[in-house]
């Protein structure tokens, strides 16, 4: 019970300890974020994007990227805080030294995050930009009267269920006619227009 309460009261002084004390702090605020976000009590989103210095992780939110910066450089604070306090230093040694410790935690927080981040980009990058060949491949409903080599439409649903109504032409001879379903295969980029084939075939 003895050794449990000195190693609880040694950590406590390592954290409030200089340079430690700076980050305990703020992993105080990252934590009560956090547990605040697990029960709805703020919005994760409305802390994240901008182009600012600290949003340099790319791609990721940035409440993520700060907080796993400050958890790092706490952690590496806390550890030279405590080989500080075992050198038993004299006060201006020790400021000098704590001053050292920051800095170098600083840099050892940054690398720990982006060692974590960089292969969060891929999940958190910016979404596909929407593109007209995205529906080729496609079912699509005829629109008009018919379909020929140079006129022609046709309606056609995107991945999220919404629906566009899409230009398209036949290659060869057919009877499509409004109600025929289609399979858009390729698009036309110069006409802007999808080459259909029937389903019904």
């Amino acid at each position: 019970m003895g050794e449990g309460t000195t190693a609880m009261g040694g950590f406590v002084t390592a954290a409030l300890g200089f340079p430690a004390v700076l980050f305990s702090f703020l992993l105080i605020v990252v934590i009560g974020y956090w547990l605040l976000a697990l029960f709805g009590g703020v919005d994760t989103d409305g802390f994240d994007g901008g182009d600012g210095l600290l949003a340099g992780f790319g791609g990721v939110p940035l409440s993520l990227s700060l907080s796993l910066l400050i958890a790092f450089t706490w952690f590496a604070s806390l550890a030279g805080t405590v080989l500080l306090d075992d050198l038993e230093l004299s006060t201006p040694s020790r400021i000098g030294l704590g001053v050292g410790v920051l800095a170098v935690a600083l840099v050892l927080g940054t690398l720990g995050t982006r060692v974590i981040v960089v292969p969060l980009r891929r999940v958190f990058g910016p979404a596909k930009e929407p593109s007209r060949r995205d529906f080729v491949g496609r079912a699509a409903v005829i629109r008009t009267s018919s379909v020929t080599h140079d006129f022609g439409q046709a309606e056609v649903a995107a991945a999220d269920g919404s629906t566009a109504i899409v230009d398209v032409r036949q290659a060869g001879q057919g009877n499509l006619t409004a109600g025929s379903r289609v399979v858009l295969y390729d698009y036309d980029s110069e006409g802007e227009f999808f080459w259909v084939e029937s389903l019904d075939i």
